[in-house]
């Protein structure tokens, strides 16, 4: 109907076009002014029409609460999202929309829209609209995280994935691991009978593997220092990085007024920016010197490539097929420490977290460990033995998810999810919390339950929508099969080398804190005793 209708349209103003043209006569000035002014309000009157048409053929937007001009219904949200998107699902259903400023905001939070998300539209639903604080951060969205999907991106994840992530790097690397958890053991060791702050012997730990696998081990530009100790203010650098990004910034939601950064948040995420960025450039720095030194007592064949070296490589050659700059290989860097660290750290506090306040579950876990390892040194071979303890460790993510929203995603075209209209440019949030606690999905989904983790096979990779601690399709986490190994690890040798007890003095509690990551609110403060009788094991 609407194309028949409009080439009637077009064949009448065809015919008084002609007619315009041929008419000279003074008498015909007041028809030629009229047909003047009325030839564009019928193309704009026809014009609305057909949008309107159309518009109605088109499904609606997923419904959601009203806001306040101008903020839409940014004053009303308040800081625990993932508790307060899952409360509005049951109010407005599984997939609700929110105005908040100029941008539109879609959540998901059931595991029918989650799959069309991620695997009917994943290709569509790729691209991502980061924050200004994390387009600093990501040095202009550079990095694997927050850049859209396109070929820097998916050359900058096939590098991580090759000379980082892959089984045959993760073997070479196993001894910085295994140095790093034997000296955590010893310095646990040392402090028996006093408190420890459990988030803070992880970070360490953890932040020294990454460290270690990316620039090795190695004396830079001669000046001493070890090259895998980044400082020891960094875990509170990294602590405000992650705190900028998911802090609410009036500069995101209303863009005219970004130049004025009314709250300061581009200025103080610079800020931090400027204390990494002068730690990365020492590192690529010193890389490129000891480079430049041919022949210093080992063959060049004969030293072990670390990821930097990897990278410069890249960057030098011409006919490459990825394109790398200092910049690009910054962002990378960042990626990897930044969710390395953090994530796993903060993991181990909650799985010691939930293990102390479930005796009979740390009665379980350490007599697998007695079962599995007897009373010796945890060793990576014994880790895939670990089914309970795994079990714990998944449960614990179910139950506190690591990241609650996932990263948001940005269609790149408009589309349709759940019978309703996305909008192109709208933000989407997958609620992985509101599944991850969905009665629909697990029963007593408040219970702390690890059983449930052993009578069907799970894993971190997206493929069952009931659990995704880490996201599914395209844009998951690639860091998987790193910080697997790396909680596994920690947690079994901190459980087979110590009871641990929580101090009288301490209030004990599982509250958490909405974040990219979602924190402990209240630090865990742990006391170790010895539980290995042989003592010298300690020392290994």
């Amino acid at each position: 109907m609407l194309p028949e209708l409009g080439y009637k349209i077009y064949l009448r103003m065809n015919t008084l076009l002609l007619w315009w043209w041929e008419v000279d006569s003074e008498l015909d000035k007041l028809a030629r002014t009229l047909l003047t002014i009325s030839v564009p309000t019928l193309l704009l009157l026809w014009y609305k029409w057909t949008v309107s048409y159309s518009r109605k053929r088109m499904p609606p937007f997923p419904p959601g609460p009203y806001g306040l001009p101008v903020v839409g219904y940014l004053p009303f949200l308040g800081s625990n999202l993932h508790e307060i998107f899952t409360e509005m699902a049951d109010r407005y259903g599984p997939i609700f929309s929110l105005q908040l400023g100029r941008k539109l905001h879609v959540v998901v939070n059931s595991m029918d829209q989650v799959k069309a998300v991620t695997r009917d539209l994943d290709q569509t639903m790729a691209n991502r609209c980061p924050p200004l604080a994390a387009l600093t951060m990501s040095y202009g969205g550079n990095d694997i995280i927050w850049s859209n999907s396109n070929t820097h991106w998916r050359n900058m994840r096939k590098i991580l994935a090759t000379q980082v992530m892959s089984d045959k790097n993760l073997k070479a690397c196993e001894s910085f691991r295994t140095y790093e958890v034997r000296r955590l053991v010893k310095e646990v060791y040392s402090k028996f009978g006093t408190k420890i702050n459990i988030n803070e012997i992880a970070f360490k730990t953890e932040v020294n593997v990454v460290t270690s696998m990316l620039w090795g081990c190695s004396k830079l530009s001669g000046d001493g220092n070890d090259s895998s100790s980044i400082g020891d203010g960094f875990r509170e650098v990294e602590f405000k990085i992650v705190e900028l990004m998911i802090a609410s910034n009036i500069s995101d939601f209303l863009p005219i007024l970004s130049r004025f950064d009314l709250q300061g948040r581009q200025r103080e995420m610079q800020k931090q920016l400027v204390y990494v960025d002068r730690i990365f450039e020492n590192i690529i720095q010193g890389r490129i010197e000891a480079n430049s030194r041919k022949n210093e007592g080992e063959a060049e064949e004969d030293r072990r490539k670390d990821f930097v070296q990897v990278l410069l490589e890249l960057k030098e050659e011409k006919d490459a097929a990825i394109s790398l700059d200092t910049t690009k290989i910054k962002a990378l860097l960042m990626d990897i420490v930044l969710a390395a660290t953090d994530t796993t750290s903060t993991m181990v506090e909650w799985v010691m977290s939930e293990i102390l306040n479930n005796p009979g579950v740390m009665r379980k876990a350490q007599d697998e460990l007695t079962d599995v390892i007897g009373m010796n040194v945890v060793q990576e071979s014994h880790l895939p033995k670990l089914t309970y303890l795994d079990a714990v460790i998944k449960e614990t993510m179910r139950v506190h998810t690591p990241a609650p929203l996932l990263v948001q995603r940005c269609p790149d075209e408009s589309c349709t999810v759940g019978g309703y209209t996305i909008p192109k440019g709208t933000i989407i949030y997958i609620n992985v919390w509101a599944i991850h606690h969905d009665p629909k999905n697990w029963t007593d989904p408040l219970e702390f339950k690890p059983e449930r983790f052993l009578i069907d096979k799970w894993d971190y990779h997206g493929n069952n929508f009931k659990f995704l601690p880490f996201g599914s399709g395209r844009r998951i986490c690639p860091g998987i099969p790193l910080g697997e190994k790396m909680l596994m690890y920690i947690l079994a040798s901190l459980l087979h080398s110590f009871d641990w007890s929580l101090p009288e003095d301490e209030e004990f509690e599982l509250s958490d804190e909405f974040g990219s990551v979602t924190k402990k609110r209240k630090p865990l403060i742990a006391i170790p005793s010895q539980r290995l009788s042989d003592a010298t094991l300690y020392f290994c």
